[in-house]
């Protein structure tokens, strides 16, 4: 039981907020209470946009829902109730008066726009007396009773669940008995028809009359927008996408304006330029006598945005006018929806629009040359670190080259090239992903329920939908490739087919699609990487004024490294030794040192290796002129040299000109039962001091060769898997002491480091002591979440998605840094090492080093560097400069 206290408290929390009609009761800061739909309806209003009024149930209304058991806090009926009437008040209609009704639409809005996923209910208010009232008020009974069956159609998919397919099903019958082709061709009687056969399908599903009364109507309908947020489509957008900390869904609830009322009456959505180059010009599409819902649902094909000047040459006019204003406003590109009735522009919603990668770059370059932002909020606010993933994308190498296999022409809904196995469902493309291979989705279209198959796919082909589809904003926000819209093919889901009417295509057959183009194309194309440079190059220098944490790459070659400073990188923090030695006839002399019985037997062997190392390091060191080069010595336990079958050990004991019994014997020896917690990393160069001093030689050796040539050289020399300072201390003896050697034989020298790798959790705790000897600490993250956790990265992924899916964990530890916990030991060896030596050199060389909420930790606790691969540096480089503009 409550007491007065709790009530009133209760009482005095506002739940609703009201906007339009001369008042706005909030503004854009409040996304996060109202959604980013709610706070810009009330902005918009403040400065007196055409907005329909409305109100917005915020988001702590959606938390109580889902969390007290599908109930409402004591308040938020009244609250709606009186906002209801104030919307009545400022209509000049009422809810569910036959006379003169107001229809109400009811969506949803989170703090973060996800598209599609959450629910729309339209035309709510509708019953059979306010069909016929509207009717007659407004002398068109066709738009009153579209309006009606539209209504009855999204409120039982919304919120009662009868498929939208039994709607679907209905009305194609009707048409066909009618003889007609297309929707607004069906009459005002037909559509009466319509109504109740659609109220007999609810009916059919439901068990229950559709609700007459519009108060029980909008009850049922804020539930089931509150209800969509725990949805399993919003749940797993949510995860795909790695968006939390949010409360909830707000809803709008907004007097509805009609793009269904005849040829002076259309809906469109549209961008203030281009979300797939960036172009500065109005990019977007409407449709006449329709409703909003119809754009994006791709049901009917619309047109161009252009064209709305020779159907309502005014709100076209008004728009352009609205467009510019409101991107002037917000800083930003707008995504805007709009509705014209009777020739009077509405403004439904504006938001920031969802943009490809390049379009991204080219927007924020170019607002800063207009002079609508400084460079700061351009590199702050305009490009995401994830955008820069699609800037990188592949292209086909050479479009001319494929044109004779162009099988369809679709729409280019998200730019870039993309190659796979075709599929056409959501769980055959995260299944076929979970095997390894590469899919394209195809679909008549898609929808929210298909998001985790659009995920897993190299790219989506809908034969059905416009630019402003589901598919294509979902892509565009991903930038996975998109055609949509290709109506020269037909596909068959039970046959798992589609053809073009010359070819048919099953499931598995390859296919290409450019999303640039809108060109569908048989076959497995070959793809090339994109240059940088322009735009991108632009920004990123900007992006390099701001920022102060340094960033290098993983690189194990010469061409590794070149294509990373030609990405930006300013060193390289990991070189990993063991990669070089399966190349070409190497791996020969690395197998004659395992079997090697005597430590004579092994130097010979290493011998042979050695000019192998030193011809790598020379490429290396040249390509990273007058950058540092931190080089890991031999880490993985040698077995993995050896062969693991029986043909494998015969081809290896005929090369080596040894029996086949003692290759055997030897891999048996070698093999352990835990080899990444085995003989690796130091404990081989302990136990066989000869491969330290080969890798050492091989590394100084070229370094003075190059210093030699006047080349700048900075190398860096790594032990790895540490975990005490005796390890360490044995380790830089037998560097130093081959490097003196090296020096005096040559008579030159070259500086360098000795450091260590940071993955063994005891040597974070040590890391004071081990830091009175070691130069610096690089922490290598993937293998100290592997001992910090005790999962094995190998075996984690049959149980980790299932983690993450149950929020067990909120992401998958060897892709974001774990920061409440190894986070916490990356932190503390920081400090301790840095509390014996403050000069100490500290960075990251995980692949958490180019994820972006990894960096900003890394910059938070100080780290000089991340260092990550060299597709990622381009990213790593703005999340760092982005978490020093926050910090600013």
């Amino acid at each position: 039981m409550k007491t007065n206290a709790q009530t009133d408290t209760a009482q005095a929390i506002k739940y609703v907020y009201s906007f339009g009609g001369g008042r706005a009761e909030g503004d854009r800061s409040m996304k996060s209470l109202l959604g980013g739909k709610g706070a810009n309806l009330a902005e918009m209003s403040a400065i007196g946009l055409p907005v329909p009024p409305g109100c917005t149930i915020s988001t702590e209304a959606c938390q109580y829902y889902s969390s007290e058991g599908h109930t409402w806090p004591e308040g938020l009926e009244e609250q709606i109730e009186e906002a209801i009437a104030r919307l009545e008040d400022d209509m000049q209609a009422g809810l569910g008066d036959p006379d003169n009704p107001l229809l109400v639409s009811v969506r949803s809005g989170a703090a973060i726009s996800m598209p599609g996923m959450m629910d729309t209910v339209l035309n709510l208010g509708m019953n059979d007396e306010v069909a016929e009232g509207l009717a007659r008020r407004t002398g068109n009974v066709r738009f009153a009773y579209d309006a009606y069956r539209r209504f009855i159609d999204m409120f039982g998919d919304v919120v009662v669940g009868v498929p939208h397919e039994h709607f679907e099903e209905a009305i194609e019958a009707l048409k066909k008995e009618r003889g007609v082709e297309n929707d607004v061709d069906l009459s005002g009687d037909d559509l009466k028809v319509l109504v109740e056969r659609y109220k007999a399908i609810y009916r059919q599903n439901t068990s229950h009359m559709f609700p007459e009364d519009p108060r029980e109507q909008l009850r049922f309908a804020v539930n089931a927008v509150f209800s969509s947020w725990d949805a399993e489509r919003a749940v797993k957008y949510r995860r795909i996408n790695k968006i939390s900390g949010l409360l909830g869904t707000a809803v709008n609830v907004q007097a509805m304006v009609y793009g269904n009322m005849g040829p002076n009456s259309g809906t469109g959505v549209c961008f203030t330029r281009d979300p797939s180059t960036g172009e500065h010009v109005l990019y977007g599409e409407f449709l006449v006598n329709a409703q909003g819902e119809d754009v994006v649902a791709g049901i009917r094909t619309p047109e161009d945005i252009s064209r709305m000047a020779d159907h309502f040459p005014d709100a076209y006019k008004e728009l352009l006018e609205v467009t510019d204003g409101l991107e002037k406003h917000y800083q930003d590109m707008q995504d805007i929806e709009f509705t014209v009735q009777d020739n009077r522009l509405f403004i439904l919603q504006t938001r920031s629009g969802k943009r490809t990668g390049t379009a991204a770059v080219t927007i924020a370059v170019d607002m800063v040359r207009e002079g609508l932002v400084d460079k700061k909020t351009a590199v702050r606010d305009l490009v995401e670190p994830n955008h820069l993933n699609q800037v990188l994308h592949p292209q086909f190498k050479d479009m001319d080259a494929y044109k004779s296999d162009v099988i369809g022409q679709g729409l280019p809904a998200s730019p870039g090239a993309a190659v796979g196995q075709v599929v056409f469902s959501a769980d055959e493309a995260e299944a076929w992903k979970a095997d390894g291979k590469q899919v394209i989705l195809v679909r008549i279209e898609t929808s929210p329920e298909d998001v985790g198959g659009m995920d897993a796919a190299e790219g989506i082909l809908t034969s059905r939908g416009g630019m402003t589809s589901h598919a294509a904003v979902v892509a565009r926000g991903w930038g996975k490739p998109c055609v949509a819209g290709c109506n020269e093919i037909v596909i068959n889901y039970r046959e798992k087919s589609f053809t073009n009417g010359k070819a048919t295509f099953e499931e598995g057959d390859w296919l290409s699609i450019n999303g640039t183009t809108g060109e569908v194309i048989s076959g497995k194309q070959p793809l090339v990487e994109p240059e940088m440079g322009g735009a991108f190059g632009q920004f990123m220098e900007w992006a390099d004024e701001f920022r102060t944490m340094k960033v290098r790459t993983n690189a194990d070659a010469p061409a590794d490294a070149a294509k990373a400073i030609e990405f930006g990188a300013e060193g390289i923090g990991l070189c990993r030794t063991e990669h070089m030695f399966f190349e070409g006839g190497r791996i020969q002399a690395v197998r004659e040192m395992i079997l090697a019985e005597s430590e004579k037997d092994r130097r010979k062997a290493l011998a042979k290796l050695l000019p192998y190392q030193k011809e790598d390091f020379l490429g290396i060191f040249r390509a990273m002129a007058g950058k540092p080069v931190t080089v890991r010595l031999l880490d993985p336990p040698l077995h993995e040299f050896l062969p693991h079958d029986e043909a494998g050990e015969k081809e290896m004991a005929d090369s080596l000109g040894i029996s086949l019994e003692d290759v055997k014997a030897k891999v048996a020896f070698l093999h352990e039962f835990n080899p990444m917690l085995g003989h690796r990393g130091c404990r081989l160069g302990i136990t066989y001091p000869e491969i330290t001093e080969m890798q050492t030689r091989a590394i100084l050796e070229a370094a003075v060769e190059l210093a030699e040539e006047g080349i700048e050289v900075l190398p860096e020399i790594m032990v790895p898997l540490t975990g005490t300072l005796e390890e360490f201390a044995n380790q830089k003896a037998v560097i130093n002491r081959t490097a003196a050697d090296i020096f005096a034989a040559k008579g030159a020298s070259v500086d360098y480091l000795v450091g260590t790798m940071i993955e063994v959790p005891r040597a974070a705790l040590v890391a004071d002591e081990i830091a009175r000897e070691a130069d610096f600490f690089s922490f290598g993250t993937n293998d100290l979440t592997q001992m910090g956790f005790g999962y094995s990265r190998d075996d984690a992924g049959k149980f980790l998605p299932y983690y993450v899916e149950s929020k067990i964990l909120p992401d998958d530890p060897f892709q974001s840094l774990d920061q409440k916990g190894i986070g916490q030991l990356v932190q503390m060896g920081t400090e301790r090492g840095r509390a014996t030596r403050s000069d100490l050199k500290v960075g990251i060389c995980g692949e958490h080093g180019g994820e972006p909420s990894s960096i900003g930790f890394c910059y938070r606790i100080g780290l000089d560097y991340v260092s990550c691969s060299p597709f990622r540096v381009p990213i790593a480089r703005l999340a760092a400069a982005q978490e020093a503009l926050n910090e600013a």
